[in-house]
């Protein structure tokens, strides 16, 4: 053992993995100043040590997608082993403010993007909280209010925000042309576009494919790198199809990705978009695999219509084990 150096802390045992130089092997980690200073198959001296013994030592994760920034959720984070949790898919409208209400108050780091929905949802004075719920969600935005959100975004990327964020499934009323006009000011700041895709499942129109087609081309076009968000459960039996087109875009120089989230139902807003009329056909299923978040009941057609006029999350059963498994065992994606 080294009597020159005490570190602060030493992790001894842990199985460290380290990505970026392909480490994964039992090591001793020493730690000083809050940053790794050795790592040693050697015993390492501390003034503090912990067993890390049958556990994992890594960098701290970056979530991607993470919409819970509050202090609660900032904990569980942090205790899940991220680090870094970011606001990239629906993203904010009032970048300033968001990061002010964070700044010294998190356990976590954390980001947004300047998101087309909140501030398209400022523009067309949609009342809803989280998504939209009227105009935002339903109306093509006219010559004057394409340019306030364009500015919007613009002024949300000059102000700190880390990509554009879309939920065009949301904001289904969105042209296409709409869409490429974001995509150029991302492209100006050299920023990602995260996307939740317009369409969804393997049924068109409105597919997945068509959905993915239409983003990648809005890429291309721009120039914006692309990151297609939950690839899994918006492609659902058009998953392998879905990735097969991130795929062939990588193969011609695109800077497209995807990530997915490991299992079969989600969560989102009853009163949005997704549940405009014809969802059972659109998705294959029905009331009974929706579950309200605050009582766990699985509903059905009285429940469905009360709930969607009171507002709310609703859980969603809906994505298929196989899509999930594809998604997760891809090369492409990252887990988000």
């Amino acid at each position: 053992m080294s009597d020159s150096i005490i570190y602060d802390l030493v992790l001894t045992g842990g199985r460290v993995i380290d990505p970026e130089s392909g480490m994964d092997a039992v090591r001793n980690v020493g730690i000083s100043d809050g940053e790794v200073r050795a790592i040693s198959v050697d015993a390492l001296e501390g003034r503090d040590a912990v067993d890390a013994t049958g556990k994992v030592v890594t960098a701290g994760f970056i979530d991607l997608h993470s919409h819970g920034q509050d202090s609660e959720n900032y904990e569980v984070q942090a205790r899940d082993g991220v680090t870094t949790a970011l606001e990239l898919e629906v993203g904010v409208g009032d970048v300033d403010e968001w990061y002010d209400d964070r700044e010294g108050n998190t356990l976590t780091n954390f980001g947004a993007s300047a998101g087309h929905i909140p501030v398209r949802m400022q523009v067309m004075n949609d009342p809803g909280a989280f998504l939209p719920v009227a105009d935002a969600a339903h109306r093509e935005a006219s010559e004057s209010e394409l340019e306030e959100i364009k500015a919007g975004v613009e002024r949300g990327l000059q102000r700190g925000a880390l990509a554009v964020g879309f939920g065009l499934d949301y904001t289904r009323g969105c042209s296409r042309w709409e869409v490429l006009e974001i995509f150029r000011i991302a492209a100006k700041y050299e920023a990602s576009c995260h996307v939740h895709l317009r369409g969804k499942g393997h049924k068109e129109p409105m597919s997945s494919i068509e959905a993915t087609g239409e983003v990648i081309a809005a890429s291309a076009i721009s120039g914006a790198p692309l990151h297609i968000v939950h690839i899994q459960s918006t492609g659902m039996h058009a998953t392998r199809q879905t990735l097969q087109m991130v795929a062939e875009a990588q193969e011609r120089g695109l800077d497209v990705t995807t990530e997915c989230y490991p299992y079969t139902a989600g969560m989102t807003a009853i009163d949005s978009a997704l549940f405009d009329e014809g969802w059972q056909d659109k998705y294959g299923i029905d009331y009974d695999k929706l579950q309200w978040v605050d009582t766990g009941e699985r509903l059905n057609a009285s429940t469905f219509a009360q709930y969607r006029e009171t507002g709310g999350m609703v859980i969603v059963h809906s994505t298929p084990e196989d899509a999930v498994n594809a998604a997760v065992l891809s090369p492409l994606t990252a887990i988000a």
